[in-house]
């Protein structure tokens, strides 16, 4: 069973970004300042307050990763509050939260979240023409399978 979770014509996107990526993050942000502007932004500590103070943007700020930011916007996913991820994350170095990083990647695919993780893929999604539109997402609609679970085991 599915549903269709419409996307706004504003998206809400989350960016984040791993220490070593933040630069990255912040030149793509830059590069793209008129597309996201439109947007509501959200990110994660750190990496937010970095953003707004050297963009102007407004970004809403959650925690720092490492101490529940991660967290926070995987709920927000699963609550249908961010409709976007941007996460630029370091392959390289192991995190001290990778299971927060984990849980975050696996709640934007659960829930059919567009998600880049890096520049190329950041690109193709900001340049589609779905983001100044409304888009259909398709989603799993979990609340109806663990009703007929629940009713299957009556």
């Amino acid at each position: 069973m599915t549903k269709e979770v419409p996307l706004p014509r504003q998206k809400r996107i989350a960016l984040v970004a791993h220490d070593a990526r933040k630069a990255d993050l912040l030149e793509w942000v830059r590069y793209n300042q008129g597309t996201l502007s439109r947007h509501f932004l959200f990110g994660t500590g750190t990496t937010g307050a970095m953003i707004s103070k050297e963009t102007g943007l407004p970004v809403k700020l959650f925690m720092s990763g490492p101490l529940g930011g991660d967290q926070q916007i995987g709920a927000r996913i699963a609550e249908g509050e961010i409709d976007f991820l941007i996460f630029f994350w370091d392959p390289l170095e192991p995190q001290p939260h990778d299971p927060d990083v984990k849980a975050l990647l696996r709640l934007a695919v659960l829930y059919n979240i567009p998600t880049a993780s890096n520049r190329a893929t950041a690109d193709f999604l900001i340049s589609s023409p779905f983001m100044d539109r409304t888009y259909q997402r398709i989603v799993p609609d979990y609340l109806s399978r663990l009703r007929q679970i629940a009713d299957d085991d009556d």
